[in-house]
């Protein structure tokens, strides 16, 4: 054997052992959160509001919660980020200029979630008066997800067919007709998987909800603008620290596995979209 085939041969291998590490490990967090948290779940635990400082009862507030800053961030945060998407793809002709986007959004999908939260709580919370509420957590979280949806959504929009473009050029559709009637069309399904990402995106954060959005105990749903909300990922937080008290690790281990699965489904949704993007465009 030649000493580049061996060569080749000792990276394969590197590269093998390295994809089935990553891959047990992430099997043996998975399947840690599912035998710890599954005990814990039943129709009641999913269904009811908790009680004892969540060492008792179930989590649906803390789900609705959860949801209610979900789907807040996502909704305030795709119109800005698809649009800016469309700018960069459609209008945008300098290429120094679509790199300073790129690498404006890179840096803020990089950045510290516990700067997010602290400079929400001083901007939403402090200046803007909205203090420790679902809208300020709504709105960091806007922020935060913005990066992750604008690339979705630019990659969706890259990766149209030419063939597209000029059959509505043919037809004569100005820039929004094409936008309209060509381009949002035949990228629905890239705009879907950056919303599910967006949505997974939002689900995982903790730090930031903290500073803005969550109180630990003794709220339920919002009924106004400016009150907090209970989330599974503080209810989580909270629970872990009783570490001496059974019941609150089982409760913890069974908010912890709703998330998960609550994740999950959306990142699998968001594969599947994404291979049906594929296909559409190798027709």
């Amino acid at each position: 054997m030649s000493k580049d085939r061996l060569l080749e041969k000792l990276v394969q291998g590197v590269l093998g052992f390295l994809t089935l590490l990553t891959l047990a490990i992430l099997v043996v967090i998975l399947g840690a959160v599912f035998l710890k948290g599954a005990p814990a779940i039943d129709w009641e635990f999913l269904t009811e509001a908790s009680s004892n400082f969540g060492t008792s009862g179930g989590i649906l507030y803390q789900t609705a919660g959860t949801l209610i800053l979900m789907i807040g961030a996502v909704t305030v945060s795709l119109p800005v980020a698809f649009g800016t998407a469309l700018f960069q793809t459609e209008y945008i002709k300098s290429d120094g200029l679509k790199k300073f986007f790129k690498y404006l959004f890179y840096s803020l999908n990089g950045m510290p979630t516990i700067l997010f939260g602290l400079v929400g709580y001083m901007v939403f919370g402090v200046y803007l008066e909205a203090g420790v509420s679902w809208l300020s957590g709504t709105l960091i979280l806007a922020v935060m997800i913005l990066p992750t949806l604008q690339v979705s959504f630019q990659q969706a929009v890259e990766s149209l067919p030419e063939k597209y473009r000029d059959q509505g050029l043919a037809l004569g559709l100005n820039p929004m007709a094409m936008v309209c009637s060509v381009i949002i069309p035949q990228s629905l399904f890239g705009i879907i998987t950056g919303v599910l990402l967006g949505l997974a995106r939002a689900a995982g954060e903790t730090a930031a909800i903290m500073f803005t959005a969550t109180t630990f105990s003794g709220i339920l749903l919002p009924e106004t603008w400016t009150d907090p909300v209970p989330t599974l990922q503080t209810h989580i937080l909270v629970l872990a620290q009783e570490a001496l008290n059974p019941e609150a690790v089982a409760h913890a281990w069974g908010a912890g596995l709703v998330l998960m699965s609550l994740a999950f489904i959306l990142i699998a949704g968001a594969f599947f979209c994404r291979s049906k993007m594929r296909m559409e465009s190798e027709r």
